[in-house]
């Protein structure tokens, strides 16, 4: 018997899906193939796992129902095309999701959005309660308002830091080749499927042709780098056909199918040493010897352990955590600004509600977003 693939463990997935499966090469949106995905995705839900969509084929869509054969150039263009787009793939996903019983909420986002790190924690935070509530997110970049994105952008990209914004344990590509293979099967008959191989290669990428449709703004290197960003934060990716009887259950599944390339990296672990080389910090947080001590067993910091903070910060940047003696102990992500931070500090969470009027976190930094330096 095969052995399974990582997959059959993962209960996190991002399922990414392009324009040419989406309207069936461009011949009309696909609703029966929508329906198959959205039973296979209801499927995997009734057995615990969480599924998130990212969907390409808002202008595909709006081309179709504005009637253009060919892809517009003009941005003014594509951003209307893609509005029109939008309304029509949300309406359809709503519709397919509905027939078992499941919500659907629909996502738009830039890559600004998974820059910025306010914006990022709050996209994280809507993504996490989504899936908490049995939602199923349907995402897309935001092609109305973007310009270069729609030029140079693509949701391979867009699924890979979906996958690390929800800490994914897998990213599934489905396209309309069978994987990736050693050279462009459509030129070189010699050319062999790549069942398995290591994301971030470089050799993957010289065997990864360009834009594959008239339709889609990418091909199969935009999949291999997108593999390799999603393996920096764990996440195993498989690159599928999406015509693939029942492909999204049988990947989940751990079925050998398409081509595998396989993250090196642990997904605590990756977020930890961004956390550590990447980030400049904004702020500091002065700690007592009790908060010190809860962050050096494993815990989050809370509130009631900060004694004061010094700079002037937005929620979500980095600040650095300094015990009493004067060492930065740990750094991590704010779950409240400076200013809120200051009302809160010396409090127990219970308060923040009463001091702040809302309550995002009740962690000043969560152990998720922590990493200890001494």
């Amino acid at each position: 018997m095969t052995p399974a693939t990582p997959l059959a463990q993962a209960r996190r997935l991002v399922v990414k899906v392009g324009s040419a499966l989406i309207t069936n090469n461009g011949t009309g949106i696909d609703h029966a193939a929508i329906q198959t995905w959205a039973r296979q995705i209801a499927g995997l839900r009734a057995t615990g796992q969480q599924v998130l969509l990212v969907s390409s084929g808002a202008i595909a869509c709006g081309m179709q129902r504005l009637g253009w054969e060919s892809r517009p150039h003009e941005v003014h263009e594509l951003q209307a095309c893609a509005a029109v787009g939008q309304m029509g793939l949300a309406q359809i996903y709503q519709e397919a999701f509905g027939q078992h019983q499941i919500h659907t909420a629909q996502i738009l986002l830039t890559h600004d959005d998974l820059a910025d790190r306010k914006r990022y924690l709050n996209a994280r935070s809507t993504l996490h309660t989504l899936l908490a509530l049995g939602v199923v997110p349907i995402i897309n970049e935001n092609d109305t308002v973007v310009t270069d994105e729609i030029k140079f952008g693509d949701n391979d990209t867009l699924g890979a830091l979906v996958a690390n914004l929800v800490e994914a344990d897998a990213l599934i590509i489905l396209t309309d080749q069978p994987g990736l293979y050693t050279a462009d099967p459509r030129q070189d008959p010699a050319a062999t499927l790549i069942r398995q191989a290591v994301a971030g290669d470089v050799a993957l990428e010289g065997m990864a042709g360009g834009a594959g449709t008239r339709l889609g703004t990418g091909g199969m290197i935009t999949k291999v780098l997108a593999a390799k960003r999603a393996a920096r934060s764990g996440a195993h990716t498989v690159i599928a056909s999406g015509r693939e009887a029942d492909v999204i259950e049988r990947l989940a599944a751990g079925e050998a199918i398409g081509t595998l390339l396989l993250s090196r990296t642990e997904p605590l672990a990756a977020k930890k040493q961004w956390l550590a080389d990447h980030l400049q910090t904004a702020g500091q947080l002065y700690l007592d010897p009790g908060a010190v001590k809860a962050l050096q067993t494993g815990k989050s910091l809370l509130p009631i352990g900060v004694l004061s903070v010094i700079g002037e910060f937005e929620r979500g940047a980095a600040v650095a955590c300094i015990a009493p003696d004067g060492r930065e102990v740990a750094r991590g992500l704010a779950n409240y600004g400076s200013s809120d931070a200051r009302r809160i500090a010396r409090h127990p969470s219970q308060e923040i509600e009463s001091l702040l009027g809302y309550v995002d976190e009740p962690e000043m930094i969560h152990r998720d977003n922590l990493i200890l330096l001494a």
